[in-house]
């Protein structure tokens, strides 16, 4: 018996005639009006019951569903909340990407320490799933994108109110189901076909009771009731393996799935007919997919079935499809022939609405993060597209499910499609080479090439793993592809810190209050008094802490002030400020007195020059996203006194002319010279008025967030910054350069720095204008023409050496010459670069002569080329060589090149080139 088991004997059950069952299949416990009632209606326990025969009473669009959803539960009392992006590393520094509505709340609402928007609520949520990739066109019910409807309720019990953001219970586990029963009987459900299925949830150190909600074999709700909290004396054992206890706050967490309720009502053969019937018509024509009348009926009876296929459950794919194939009476191949075009087309059609979502949420393509999802997403795309025939542009294919979502960058979102599709060509070109050197050695050892190796060419080259099948069955080696493959892929990256957390990790700090921080009330002032409360050694000097600082601490990319704290027997430098969790400590080259009262005194000129380049950041990052589009967001930060840098998610590389306009308009906006200003507004009410771009930073903890308005752009920042956008004085943008891929940077300097930037740009102009004896601005022209001509002249050299490679190698140089079986070998010592010995030695080698060359003009260098017929091995000759000069060398069996540092036994070596080529020849 579950310990849980009296969290399910709801009043709402017995009230309305429930019985509680053990299905006769799988053993699970459910509730049902159906007293006889013997499986739980879940398959593979049961089939689908509901296709070519709706449950409900109308049939619904998406956009129809949603409305029916969210008006029934404003009818009763919830608020609608709209939707947040997909990137849930806007407003959370824990996940990458909002997989439920309950993302939206976490940690701060479900933790208690700010209210939410609204209690109850209720809102239909974009979520992406990345572990369901694999499944996604093959199970008939799996989206990787979809939405989850849902209604929430935040409760707090009596005894704990004081301590959290919001208070009382509003509703709990009975009103819940009510509200689920009632939304199913107002679409004209049947009742008595629902099952509630006890499954008790666990999931980032939280716990509670769990229902799921079947109708006609379909889960289209799951009923979360998170009321419990780790602990190892804990009441209850969950199936984790951990014990869980109440906690002070329980929370109603439901989701219900669109596309599942669409389906409901429709009664398609598979989830992807009623939530893309366009796209699926489009993508059908295109790869001149048709099915006859007799087919269409067994993908009918086929689909009822498919609920037995889940990569995640399923113990053997092949065994579930074997299965199936025997129920509609075909053999697995046929079935299988008939299904995997159309499984494909039902991907490509989910993919293309889940790179809508990010890239109309402005995720950037990258390496790394959320932009390595979104990359996997497309080119798995791509290549389901080519699979199945589809031509039509995979940039097109996602513009329409943007459109149909509403996004207005939709013009961005293709440009982003259509550069990543280029850039995934040219690094198939690259990987392509990789694996066919892979799979030669694998055939040649007679091994599998691993999971791993498969998981690795793609992270570095997009291959998808059926590619590096094909390439592997050229050379006869084999491959073994899981069927969870994406999946494994996005583990690797799915997850993790969004931003680096702050953590206190020195507890001498615990006991202290925490430092007023007299510098936001005037970010202008330099000087002020305060008490020391206590002075801690540090390795070297020492951390001061006082009661109120003018001092900023490091952070969001500002360093810490310097300046100086007296008293009235001495003055001592500070010459760092940090915060730890929330006590400001004043790092000192000499102690103070606790309990003393010290003066404060502020670098201000550090102080301004800082202030202005923490301004010119926000202005700069405004200005890039004028001219790059809205999805510029930034990456990373540095504020500096002498320059600053600001790193942006961009899908292409910034060129000097982009570089110009974003400089013209940052600068524009400090001639405007507009108020700067900053607020401290309810964090919800700022969310819901600038969206979640104001986080770009960080995520900052509170009810109240500090907002930095800086012309249109509007910041959550915890900087210090000028009055106006004038007192900047202006901007130069020094340098852009790409740090990693798909993040690129800006440097730039501001106010009096900008002017000493420039300075000294124009003294680097006039030297190298006084070098070419020419005035600045013919600098480039000069510089141009003696480029060319330096260019001229080495290809002449090169010509030169040709020639002299060329008469060397027909005897002119002289050598000795031996034969070597059948070929003559020249063995000959030139003192010159690397560059003639190989042109040398190549030119022996056309000759039909073995060459071997060596050179001490840079310690002991030997080059070894070897005509077409020759047995001799080069790598082998030349490793011999190299060990006479303490080196080594190698190289394929046609060229090889080494050398050491011992120049001194060159010719000692050299002379026993003859021993050494017979010896190669004869191994």
């Amino acid at each position: 018996m579950s310990e849980l088991e009296e969290e399910y004997r709801l009043d709402y059950f017995e009230e309305n005639d429930f019985v509680r069952k053990e299905c006769s299949e799988c053993g699970a416990h459910f509730w049902t009006r159906d007293h006889d009632r013997q499986t739980c209606g879940e398959p593979p326990c049961a089939e689908y019951g509901f296709i070519d025969d709706p449950g409900f009473e109308e049939e619904y669009s998406l956009s129809e569903m949603r409305e029916v959803f969210l008006s029934f539960f404003e009818e009763h009392d919830h608020e609608r909340i709209d939707p947040y992006p997909v990137a849930a590393n806007r407003w959370r520094d824990d996940v990458l990407l909002t997989q439920a509505s309950i993302y939206d709340f976490q940690p701060l609402v479900t933790s208690g320490k700010t209210p939410p928007p609204a209690n109850p609520l209720t809102i239909s949520q974009p979520c992406i799933r990345m572990q369901d990739i694999d499944n996604v066109g093959k199970t008939g019910r799996h989206t990787m994108a979809f939405e989850m409807m849902a209604h929430h309720a935040f409760n707090v019990r009596e005894d704990a109110e004081e301590e959290y953001a919001y208070d009382g219970e509003v509703y709990w586990k009975d009103e819940t189901v009510a509200y689920c029963d009632q939304l199913f009987e107002s679409v004209g459900a049947d009742l008595d076909e629902i099952t509630y299925i006890e499954d008790p949830w666990v999931g980032g150190g939280n716990a509670g009771p769990a229902i799921e909600v079947i109708y006609k074999g379909a889960e289209l709700a799951t009923l979360v009731f998170m009321s419990m909290e780790q602990d190892p004396d804990g009441e209850y054992e969950m199936k984790d393996g951990n014990r869980y206890s109440p906690m002070d706050t329980y929370i109603v967490d439901t989701g219900y799935g669109l596309e599942r309720w669409t389906w409901m009502s429709q009664g398609t053969p598979t989830v992807y007919e009623a939530v893309y019937p366009d796209m699926i018509a489009f993508l059908k024509e295109n790869a001149d997919i048709n099915l006859s009348e007799e087919e269409e009926e067994l993908v009918h009876r086929a689909a009822k079935l498919a609920g037995h296929m889940d990569i995640d459950e399923a113990e053997d794919m092949d065994a579930a499809r074997d299965n199936i194939a025997e129920k509609v009476g075909v053999s697995t191949t046929e079935l299988v022939e008939l299904m995997e075009p159309l499984e494909t087309i039902y991907a490509i059609a989910d993919h293309s609405r889940a790179l809508a979502y990010m890239f109309g949420d402005g995720i950037v393509p990258s390496n790394v993060a959320t932009g390595y999802l979104a990359r996997m997403v497309l080119r798995r795309t791509k290549r389901l597209c080519d699979t199945v025939g589809v031509d039509a542009p995979l940039d097109e294919l996602v513009d329409m499910q943007a459109e149909r979502l509403g996004y207005e960058n939709r013009d961005t979102i293709r440009d982003i499609v259509r550069t990543e599709v280029e850039k995934y060509r040219e690094t198939l070109e690259q990987g392509g080479r990789r694996v066919r050197r892979l799979a030669k050695r694998h055939a040649e050892e007679g091994k599998p090439i691993p999971t791993e190796t498969l998981v690795e060419l793609y992270d570095s080259h997009g291959l998808q793993p059926d590619m590096v099948e094909e390439i592997a069955d050229e050379f006869g080696a084999s491959v073994s592809v899981p069927d969870d493959f994406y999946s494994l892929v996005a583990e690797r990256h799915d997850g993790g810190q969004a931003f680096e957390e702050e953590e206190s990790e020195d507890d001498r700090f615990t006991d202290l209050p925490k430092t007023e921080r007299l510098y936001y009330e005037d970010q202008y002032r330099t000087d002020f008094e305060a008490v020391v409360l206590d002075v801690f050694d540090r390795e070297e000097g020492y951390d001061v802490v006082l009661d109120q600082t003018m001092f900023y601490p490091e952070g969001g990319g500002q360093p810490g002030d310097h300046g100086t704290l007296s008293t009235d027997e001495k003055t001592v430098k500070v010459t760092d400020t940090q915060i730890d969790d929330g006590v400001v400590l004043h790092h000192t080259d000499d102690p103070v007195d606790k309990g003393s009262i010290v003066r404060g005194q502020i670098d201000a000129q550090r102080r301004r020059r800082l202030m202005r380049h923490h301004t010119a950041t926000h202005i700069v990052v405004h200005a890039a996203r004028q001219i790059l589009g809205d999805h510029i967001r930034q990456a990373g930060a540095q504020k500096g006194t002498d320059s600053s840098r600001i790193d942006v998610r961009h899908y292409e590389r910034i060129d000097r002319e982009t570089a110009k306009q974003i400089e013209l308009l940052a600068n524009e906006i400090v001639m405007e010279n507009t108020t700067v200003q900053q607020e401290w507004p309810n964090r919800h009410e700022a969310e819901e008025e600038f969206g979640f771009d104001l986080y770009q930073g960080g995520i900052p903890a509170g009810t109240n967030i500090r907002l930095i308005h800086v012309a249109e752009d509007v910041q959550a920042c915890g900087g210090t910054h000028v009055r106006r956008t004038g007192d900047v004085g202006c901007i130069k943008l020094l340098n852009t350069e790409r740090v990693q891929d798909g993040v690129e940077r800006l440097t730039f300097a501001a106010g009096d720095a900008a002017i000493e930037a420039t300075q000294e740009t124009e003294d680097y102009l006039g030297a190298a204008a006084d070098t070419l004896d020419v005035s600045p601005s013919e600098v480039p022209e000069t510089a141009d023409r003696f480029f060319e001509e330096w260019k001229a002249r080495g290809k002449q050299i090169e010509d030169l050496k040709e020639q002299l490679a060329e008469a060397r190698a027909s005897g002119a140089g002289g050598g000795e010459e031996i034969e070597v079986g059948d070929t003559t070998a020249v063995i000959q010592r030139i003192d010159t670069d690397m560059e003639e010995l190989r042109a040398t030695a190549n030119a022996m080698a056309e000759d039909g002569k073995i060459a071997v060359i060596g050179s001490g003009a840079d310690g002991a260098q030997f080059v070894v080329a070897i005509p077409d017929g020759s047995s001799v091995n080069a790598g082998s000759v030349v490793g011999e060589l190299a060990s006479f000069v303490g080196g080594g060398g190698g190289g394929p069996a046609d060229f090889a090149q080494g050398g050491g540092p011992d120049a001194d036994k060159l010719d000692e070596a050299l002379e026993s080139a003859p021993d050494v080529l017979k010896q190669v020849e004869n191994a």
